[in-house]
């Protein structure tokens, strides 16, 4: 790491000790009717962290969180990392068996969750699971109360109990002795391509992330952060909680996205600072009463997708009123890698990911790992400041994304243009082969969204008896729209080159997303490959 991106601080803990005096009068978390200054956030993720402590959590230990955005998550995940313990989030969409699995792989041995959350008991799906969870010894309540007192269920409340004067002082003795290279959180992949993998950070690597996004956003002291992005996720986690740690932001955990509830707390709150998935804004941009609401307050706009439409961009410099819109890339292994900049035009900030952040190289390699002329299409390489110290317990599978000299395979197809911006085509696997031409999905996805009734989209290769493979379309159309299939066919014809032509148009409803926005395109496999089997059936 060189001493240009090289964090102001040594550890998580140390930044929360700068935090603690530089923003001593800042409010520091909204929730409800919780309000925490930033000496008060500091004071309680260090009692959380002594109850750990007391709860025999030593160094490197691991401790899941698998529970909504709340200010119990931001004070639980800052105690986790002031007791010297590894923070392992869990995807709040996980069924019993997926997260039974990560905490078993994981081996934490201690929980932080809730009992209900969209009418699901987070408790009952673990149980009802069945997996042994041998290395797990507390399970805490952040919301609800625990049914039996011998249970090793405890409610929040009596879990911060634990902490003693002694383990106080335990915890800064802990927090002193961290330093860059000691491990900060087990962050596991979304497995939209396969089981997930668990992504082993550092304080220094986690740290060089969210004082990178700070400076890449602009985002500033007193400013007001509405989060909607799932604290589970490095963006949530690390472009929310410790960016707004290392501003002095005030931080409005939001547990789900709700239209109606985002544009009420934007306007009653003030809030400055709005990052989500296109759709999100897209959603705000679409509400029949959006005019009913002050958004004046709205500075700062952060997204990214392979798929954004230039017409959504201008849409929201025209309609509302952000003053900064960044598009940006990153990946759970190697955080934050590339961003637009202000001077950016819209259709660069929606087609590209922008340039590589101070703190990586970038390349775009072919066959052999030869450097690709610009313009062309290859896969993205990454080195920098926060690139992963490796998978959990998984060195044959860190070798093979993970070179010795530090650089990272991302399985992202990318292509540089003569401005040395980044424009993400797909990923490895998803690109297929019509006829002996090489299709890029996103590229395809992209075009399809210049089509006038098309609000969505997302493509996919299917087998061909004639050219080995084609592009299959499923698109989400704008309202009131009447193209059909047939008639978007037509039309890419006129559009995109031949061998790019999807030769199958599904009109849906919504796409498959996962928690963070990103399109399951394994699930559109399985429908499309379930439609084939029932044709043959015929």
């Amino acid at each position: 790491m060189s001493e240009a991106t090289r964090p102001e601080w040594p550890s998580i803990p140390a930044l929360l000790v700068a935090s603690e005096r530089r923003h001593a009068e800042r409010v520091a978390v909204v929730d409800a009717s919780t309000a925490l200054t930033y000496p008060e956030l500091v004071a309680a993720a260090r009692r959380f962290a002594a109850a750990l402590i007391e709860s025999g959590i030593g160094p490197g230990d691991r401790v899941a969180i698998w529970c909504f955005n709340c200010a119990e998550w931001v004070v639980a995940a800052l105690g986790v990392f002031a007791a010297g313990a590894v923070l392992v989030p869990v995807n709040t969409r996980f069924k019993g068996h997926e997260a039974a699995d990560i905490l078993r792989r994981s081996g934490a041995r201690t929980l932080v969750t809730v009992k209900d959350f969209l009418g699901t008991d987070y408790l009952a799906l673990l149980e009802d699971a069945g997996v042994p969870l041998p290395a797990l010894e507390t399970v805490v309540l952040a919301r609800g109360r625990a049914d039996h007192a011998t249970d090793p269920v405890v409610d929040w409340t009596t879990f911060l109990d634990r902490a003693t004067p002694a383990a106080i002082e335990g915890v800064q003795r802990r927090s002193a002795e961290l330093g860059p290279e000691d491990p900060s959180d087990i962050l596991f992949t979304s497995g939209t391509t396969g089981v997930p993998k668990g992504v082993v950070m550092t304080h220094g690597r986690t740290l060089t992330v969210a004082s990178d996004w700070v400076t890449m956003s602009g985002l500033r002291a007193g400013d007001v952060y509405l989060q909607v992005n799932p604290y589970f996720h490095m963006f949530g986690l690390k472009a929310g909680i410790l960016a707004s740690v290392v501003a002095g932001a005030t931080m409005l955990p939001q547990a789900v996205f709700d239209v109606d509830a985002v544009l009420a707390r934007v306007e009653a709150e003030r809030v400055t600072v709005l990052p989500g998935a296109p759709t999100i804004y897209q959603s705000i941009l679409d509400h029949p009463d959006r005019d009913k609401h002050d958004l004046s307050s709205l500075r700062v706009a952060v997204t990214g997708a392979a798929d954004i439409p230039v017409a959504l961009i201008h849409r929201m410099q025209q309609e509302l009123p952000f003053r900064t819109i960044i598009t940006g890339y990153g990946l759970t292994e190697g955080g934050t890698a590339c961003a637009t900049s202000e001077d950016d035009d819209p259709e660069a900030i929606a087609t590209t990911v922008g340039r590589a952040r101070p703190s990586f190289e970038l390349r775009i390699v072919g066959e052999g790992d030869r450097d690709v002329s610009t313009g062309e299409a290859g896969e993205v390489l990454l080195r920098g400041g926060s690139v992963m110290a490796g998978y959990l317990d998984d060195p044959e599978e860190t070798a093979k994304v993970l070179s010795a000299d530090g650089w990272l395979r991302t399985g992202d197809l990318g292509v540089l243009d003569e401005a040395r911006r980044l424009r993400i085509v797909g990923r490895v696997k998803d690109m297929f082969i019509v006829g002996g031409f090489n299709a890029y999905p996103a590229e395809i996805e992209n075009a399809l969204l210049r089509h006038p009734d098309v609000q969505q989209a997302a493509v996919i290769g299917i087998p061909d008896e004639r050219l080995g493979e084609v592009g299959m379309a499923f698109l989400v159309l704008a309202d009131g729209a009447g193209v059909t299939p047939e008639g978007v066919i037509e039309w890419s014809r006129q559009q995109m080159a031949n061998y790019k032509v999807p030769r199958a148009v599904e009109i849906v409803d919504e796409l498959p997303l996962n928690a963070t926005g990103k399109v399951v395109k394994e699930t559109l496999r399985e429908h499309a490959a379930a439609g084939r089997a029932r044709d043959d059936g015929r």
